[in-house]
Parts: structure tokens; C-alpha cells; sequence
């Protein structure tokens, strides 16, 4: 794991924290976007907790390279943020980052966080994403009263049932959830979202929770259980 924060006294608690949990192991510090850059190509950690708000290079815009020259596998990012609702964290979502956390979050949620973002089965927090998700796009979809009746012309690439988990996967249910409802197997709605991802060039589930309300697939104010 690779630590990233500006704050030298957040970064050495974070990692002497991650450092006593079993199982996990601190490859590196950084204090920098570009630090954080040339680190994770060297060090080619599972996961990155990555602050958003630093000087230079921001923690988006280092979420960006990272995937963007990272060797298969990429490691998953967790974004470190000050407010649940940050505009800063909804780019970082659309860069490709897991999921985020708050930095007043305890030792047990943030160790929560880096387990289920590592394992890549669900994004952590997924009712808090698709809260911020729609914030940052409620004034693009107004322009788009009524929700298509079929897949977007960006999704025509999926099946019908890909289209349906998506579309669950965006309105916050989790994969258990998605799959109750659909009335198929876990490992199934993994599967086609795993497919959806490949398909549209997507590094995480965020990114696809993103992209299905940019392109109207799902509209702010959807209920979770909607089907």
C-alpha cells in the first residue's frame, strides 16, 4: 500500500496504522501528487490512499497518471477527503478512483475501506457515491427530463442484463442486493459488471457509477430499490 498526503503528521499516522494491521504493508510515503506518481510506478502497490486537496499536482490529476501508466494490475485508489459532499471527490471519481473515505473516519472504517477496495467486489460506501454523484450531476440530466428507453447510445455496447445491473449498481445496491433482485447469483452480477467495465474502458466500479448518470442511464433522485 502507498500512503499519499501533504501532511506529514496525517501520512505517518495513516501508515503506522496500516503498518500494525494484519495483513497489510506500507511500500511507501508520499507527500505529493508527482511524489506519489513515481512512487506507485516503482513500487506497484494493491492499493493507494490518496488525499485529494495538495500543492502541485493534486490528487486527481495524480489518479490520473497512475492509472493511466500503471501495469495490469492497477492498483485500486481510495481518495482521503474533508467533506463527504467535495467537488474534488466527484473528479476523482470519474478519474478512475474505488471509492473515498473521510479523514475523521476511525481506525476500523478506514481499515473497512483499504479491505473492500483491495478485494474490488464493492465500493465502499456506495449510498454515500451515488449521493455525490447526483449533486455534481442533477443540473446535466435536468437538460434530459425523461430517462431513455433503452441503453444510451454510450451503452449500446451492453446487453440488456448488463444494462440492468448497471443501472442497480448506480442507484447504490450492492452486489448481493443487485442480485436478489434480478433473481441471478452473486457471481453472476459480478460477472456482467466486470464484462460492462471491460467493455466501456472503465478502471472501477465508481467510474461506472459515474458514467451511468452522466449519460442518463440513471437520473438523480432514482430510488435505490427502483427497478
Amino acid at each position: 500500500m502507498l500512503v499519499v498526503d501533504d501532511q506529514f503528521l496525517v501520512r505517518s499516522g495513516l501508515a503506522a496504522l496500516l503498518r500494525a494491521a494484519p495483513g497489510m504493508e506500507v511500500v511507501g510515503e508520499a507527500s505529493d501528487g508527482a511524489q506519489a506518481v513515481a512512487l506507485a510506478a516503482q513500487t506497484r502497490p494493491d492499493v493507494v490512499l490518496m488525499d485529494i486537496r495538495m500543492p502541485g499536482m493534486t490528487g486527481i490529476q495524480a489518479t490520473e497518471r497512475i492509472l493511466a501508466e500503471a501495469v495490469d494490475p492497477a492498483p485500486r485508489i481510495l481518495m482521503l477527503t474533508t467533506f463527504d459532499l467535495d467537488e474534488y471527490v466527484y473528479g476523482a471519481l470519474r478519474a478512475g478512483a474505488s471509492g473515498f473515505l473521510l479523514k475523521d473516519a476511525g481506525p476500523e472504517r478506514l481499515l473497512a475501506a483499504v479491505t473492500a477496495v483491495h478485494g474490488g467486489d464493492a465500493l465502499f460506501a456506495p449510498a454515500v457515491t451515488r449521493r455525490l454523484v447526483e449533486a455534481f450531476t442533477r443540473v446535466s440530466d435536468a437538460r434530459t427530463p425523461e430517462p431513455p428507453d433503452g441503453p444510451p447510445p454510450a451503452l449500446t455496447s451492453l446487453t440488456t442484463r448488463e444494462a440492468e445491473v448497471l443501472k442497480l449498481v448506480a442507484r447504490g445496491l450492492s452486489n448481493a442486493e443487485a442480485a436478489d433482485r434480478l433473481f441471478i447469483s452473486e457471481a453472476t452480477v459480478k460477472t456482467h459488471l466486470n464484462r460492462t467495465m471491460t467493455k466501456l474502458g472503465l478502471a472501477s466500479r465508481a467510474q461506472a457509477v459515474v458514467l451511468a448518470y452522466e449519460t442518463g442511464l440513471v437520473t438523480p433522485g432514482s430510488a435505490a430499490g427502483g427497478g
